[in-house]
This record gives C-alpha cells, sequence and structure tokens, in this order.
C-alpha cells in the first residue's frame, strides 16, 4: 500500500483550523449520505478553533459518533483531561454521541479494551496534531506503546507527567481518512520530516492510506 500525503497551507493558525472543520462537516455530509453514520476522532492538539468552527457548518450531528485519539489519565473534570476541553468547544445544542475514553477506570488495560471494542471496523475520519518532538495521539518517542500491533487501544507509560490512553497504529491505520491539523514555528521541524516520511519521529508510522495535512505558513516555512 501506498501511503499519500499531501499538504495544503493556509496563511494563518485560525484559516487552517476553519479549512480542517469545513473539511469534517464535508466528510460527515459524504459519510452520513453514503453509509448513514460518521465516526469521527478528534485529537485536543489544535482542536479548540476546529471544534468550535463546525459551529458554523451544515453538520448532520445526530449521525455523528465522535471518539477520542487519546486522554490523559486523570479524574472527571480534571483541566488537563483532553474531553473537558472538547465539550467546551462543541455546541450545546448539538445532540450527537461522544464516547469519553475510561481513563477514570482504575484497570486501565481493561479498559483500553473495552473502548477498542467500541470503535468501528474503520474510523471515517481522524483529526491528528503534531508534536515538536514528532509523537502524535499519544504514540511517544521511545515509549513501549510504540511496538504495539495487536490492540487498538493502549496505556502509555508517564509523559510529561502523565499516563494517557491513545488509539494505536492500527487503529490510526485502519481509518478512511487521516487530517493533520500542524500550526506554529515550533511545529516546523517535525512537519518537514513528516512530510519526508522520515522514519526517526513516530508520526511518520501512521500507514493510513489517505493522509492530508493542513498547515498555517509558520508551520510550513522552510529555513
Amino acid at each position: 500500500m501506498t501511503v499519500t500525503v499531501d499538504l495544503e497551507v493556509l496563511p494563518d493558525a485560525e484559516l487552517a483550523a476553519l479549512r480542517v472543520a469545513a473539511l469534517v462537516a464535508a466528510g460527515a455530509r459524504h459519510s452520513v449520505e453514503e453509509r448513514g453514520a460518521f465516526s469521527f476522532a478528534v485529537s485536543r492538539d489544535s482542536a479548540g478553533t476546529m471544534l468550535h468552527a463546525l459551529w458554523d457548518e451544515e453538520v448532520p450531528w445526530e449521525q455523528i459518533t465522535i471518539y477520542q485519539v487519546d486522554e490523559r489519565v486523570a479524574p472527571p473534570g480534571h483541566p488537563a483531561r483532553n474531553l473537558v476541553q472538547l465539550m467546551a468547544e462543541l455546541p450545546e445544542e448539538a445532540v450527537f454521541d461522544i464516547r469519553p475514553m475510561p481513563v477514570d477506570d482504575p484497570r486501565l488495560e481493561a479498559a483500553a479494551d473495552r473502548y477498542a471494542a467500541e470503535l468501528p471496523e474503520a474510523l471515517d475520519l481522524v483529526h491528528l496534531g503534531l508534536g515538536e518532538d514528532g509523537h502524535t495521539a499519544s504514540l511517544l518517542p521511545g515509549n513501549a506503546v510504540l511496538e504495539v500491533r495487536d490492540r487498538l487501544v493502549a496505556v502509555t507509560g508517564e509523559f510529561r507527567g502523565w499516563q494517557r490512553m491513545t488509539l494505536t497504529y492500527p487503529a490510526l491505520d485502519a481509518a478512511r481518512e487521516i487530517v493533520w491539523l500542524v500550526t506554529g514555528a515550533s511545529k516546523r521541524d517535525a512537519l518537514a520530516k513528516l512530510l519526508a516520511r522520515d522514519e526517526s519521529i513516530p508520526a511518520t508510522q501512521v500507514a493510513t492510506e489517505r493522509q492530508l495535512v493542513i498547515a498555517d505558513a509558520a508551520a510550513a516555512a522552510r529555513s
């Protein structure tokens, strides 16, 4: 299978986020028309403006199921939780099905397996961010989670003060489409490596056939 990673550059971070919101909305409408449902996995990284922008899009909310790409192991309502931001940015009046990662379960490995069982055979669209160190989701440099190929959801070791639950490469690779949102000059080196398929960073190991990177000019600038 040939992996194609296309790049689209917008002038600034806000316009990049608006572009991703438009792509998500269009994907939702198409999927609902074809299959009657749309499954969407969202990351925290750069997601705030993008999620808020969905308020202004024509979105078939009642046919959408939203999953988390990853989550910090923290108590319910804790500001470190990705879910807190996700719920704050989605329209309150919309009716949709959101599936939070069960990170408050003390049996994390079993909880990860339960979450994996809820995933569709193939997510319709996955939104990913990109860390300065080249990680995506919580697929972290040097972490044993990078080697997990027999599970769709796994639990990481501690990273920057938090243990995390994350979709693994097999879950991401099965997705019908991946859209990356990459903004800011600090992501410039990591983005260059992603586009070059430089295997030194975790993000390039995502092998979904269709991938589109939406970046702002600061992230995409050549030094």
